[in-house]
């Protein structure tokens, strides 16, 4: 794995500080059934690493203490952890907000069929990776019978009333280019997205979020392979706006490791650009939202990501 932090170290960015904690993102581990190209945590079935138990206390206690109303569950595939649904539920019962980072085929996998029910029953806001809506495009970029097993999962889900107009279950999908290149407008691929859905499939979804692919991890070192890396940086700063800089995610929203550690966001954990004091990182054990507000955010190259064009964070387009 070709390590992208020396380049983007070099890269200078705007300095920006954290305003306020809107959303608790929480990685449980890096482990995942699938293995994509433009995955920027190099998840795979392989790995090991995944929240313990006792993180996981210290983290359900964090959230209740600082009264946070929103959470992010990512991995690798988050469902994967031995105790997502225990996590799920305790959440639900503290009223909070739960979004889970789903790629959709871990819906099938034996084992795991009991999943969807139980995201609905815990009124789970899902946010699935959809990367086309053309089963050629997604099979290139996830593997040979994604595309099928993600339009299996998806009807499921409008079963259980997920995507619909009537019901508050909450289903968005996750545009991401197929290489090194900027998302389309987002406005008009979510219309394409849901015309072409419907009528070939009758699946509804909410929203569409466009997330433009981060030079770090398994995507990073394959544009280096390919020498595509200074290119694609070129392409990101090139279309920086300024105007992105107010509403970037890591002015509103942490990030916690599978370990407990805080970092200004998923990107940074990738990078091991921790938050710390005093050299010493900050764990959600004994740090404190006064802590983690406030501060100066750890910027490199590859904020450009989430700057150019129309923006990019968690939940899509900036403008």
């Amino acid at each position: 794995m070709l390590d992208t932090l020396p380049l983007l170290k070099k890269i200078t960015f705007p300095v920006i500080n954290r305003k306020k904690i809107d959303i608790l993102q929480i990685n449980l581990g890096y482990r995942c059934n699938q293995q994509c190209l433009h995955c920027h945590v190099n998840a795979g079935p392989n790995r090991k690493e995944e929240m313990s138990h006792d993180v996981l206390l210290q983290t359900l206690d964090f959230i209740k203490c600082h009264q946070i109303k929103m959470v992010d569950l990512t991995g690798g595939a988050p469902e994967m952890h031995p105790e997502f649904i225990f996590l799920i539920e305790a959440l639900y019962e503290m009223g909070v907000t739960v979004i889970d980072r789903c790629n959709l085929t871990i819906l099938n996998e034996p084992g795991y069929e009991h999943l969807s029910e139980a995201l609905a029953k815990n009124h789970v806001e899902i946010v699935a990776s959809m990367p086309c809506y053309l089963e050629e495009n997604v099979n290139k970029q996830r593997g040979s019978g994604v595309f099928e097993s993600s339009i299996k999962a998806l009807k499921h889900l409008n079963q259980l009333g997920y995507g619909k107009n009537d019901s508050s279950l909450m289903l968005n999908l996750v545009y991401n280019p197929q290489g090194a290149s900027l998302s389309p407008e987002q406005i008009q691929l979510e219309k394409d997205y849901k015309t072409f859905l419907q009528d070939h499939f009758d699946i509804t979804f909410n929203q569409l979020f466009t997330i433009t692919n981060v030079p770090v991890k398994r995507f990073g070192s394959m544009l280096i392979s390919k020498k595509e890396f200074l290119p694609y940086m070129d392409l990101l700063k090139s279309a920086y706006q300024a105007e992105n800089l107010e509403a970037v995610m890591c002015r509103y929203q942490l990030s916690v490791d599978w370990q407990g550690y805080f970092y200004d966001c998923d990107f940074n954990q990738m990078l091991d650009l921790s938050l710390q004091n005093n050299g010493e990182k900050l764990h959600i054990g004994s740090a404190t939202l006064e802590d983690v507000n406030n501060r100066e955010i750890i910027v490199a190259g590859h904020c450009y990501a989430c700057t150019a064009g129309q923006g990019s964070s968690c939940g899509g387009a900036l403008s």
